[in-house]
């Protein structure tokens, strides 16, 4: 299995509970896939760097695991039908020094 961590950024007009939900759905579809959760941080709403979908701000998750190749097609399907996702990045670690970096950061938000 390879190293990834998911980047997402919800609506910030979402309740506490419904980004939790959110939140949850996508760890959910992580280990339906075959993966396996790391670390998630969540790190909260902040300002995003432009307007997008005329939301200024932003509720930012990091979502770090480890899951086969076939798992990320439908991860992201799943991250992009959903309309409070506003933005989500996946990035692959994949030589050794990479992934000492993804231990690091997994080590650091636990």
């Amino acid at each position: 299995m390879k190293h990834y961590e998911t980047l997402f950024v919800l609506r910030p007009t979402l309740t506490d509970e419904e980004t939790a939900k959110h939140i949850e759905n996508i760890q959910n579809v992580i280990t339906a896939n075959g993966g396996e959760i790391a670390a998630t941080d969540k790190i909260g709403t902040r300002d995003l760097a432009y307007e997008v979908q005329k939301n200024k701000r932003g509720y930012y998750t990091i979502v770090y695991y480890k899951a086969p190749g076939a798992a990320i097609k439908e991860i992201e399907r799943n991250l992009r039908i959903n309309e409070d996702v506003i933005r989500f990045i996946t990035v692959k670690y994949e030589n050794k020094k990479e992934q000492k970096q993804w231990e690091k950061f997994v080590s650091e938000v636990k």
